[in-house]
């Protein structure tokens, strides 16, 4: 089965490299909010130790090699460290939770999402609000940017939330954090 896009508009400050917001679906921000929905357990494993900041990645190997002595419950612990299949849905299968009229959001409307993933209902007057606030002089430098969002860009996209406030342009714009 080929692996299910999810197509993103940004639009982009072109002289200060960074994503002012983008266009979405009602698909990508079920994705943003199903990332919400995922076990600790569940975001070490996608992210794999290797790629992890932090220290949660030491937590869970630390407590998966303590000796059932220590423990109350070597099942418990391994429910945490192997979170169930329902709580483990792989990212970005959404066009399940469409069809059967699930997911999280509606789809009557186009969603605004910034840079730091803070959803919004998309409105004229909203995008001008943020031009203004994020002092936007001259429109020119303003540049549309359609993109791709597969199970890379959203492993990506939950791996830089954990880093800084500016996903978008760490993941499509290779910004330095």
């Amino acid at each position: 089965m080929a692996e299910t896009k999810v197509s993103l508009k940004l639009l982009i400050d072109t002289k200060a490299n960074k994503v002012l917001f983008s266009e979405a679906s009602k698909d990508f921000v079920d994705f943003l909010l199903h990332i919400l929905s995922l076990p600790v357990g569940s975001v070490v494993k996608l992210l794999e130790e290797k790629s992890m900041v932090g220290c949660l990645s030491d937590l869970c190997r630390s407590v998966g090699v303590l000796d059932a002595d220590y423990l109350m419950s070597k099942a418990r612990v391994n429910s945490l460290l192997n979170p169930s299949a329902n709580s483990n849905v792989p990212l970005l299968t959404l066009n399940t939770a469409v069809n059967t009229g699930g997911g999280y959001v509606k789809s009557v409307v186009t969603y605004m999402v910034m840079d730091n993933l803070e959803v919004k209902p998309m409105s004229t007057i909203s995008g001008i609000t943020l031009m203004n606030k994020f002092h936007v002089k001259d429109v020119a430098l303003l540049m549309e940017k359609e993109v791709e969002v597969g199970l890379t860009e959203g492993l990506a996209m939950l791996k830089a939330s954990f880093e800084t406030k500016d996903v978008l342009s760490t993941v499509f714009l290779g910004k330095k954090k």
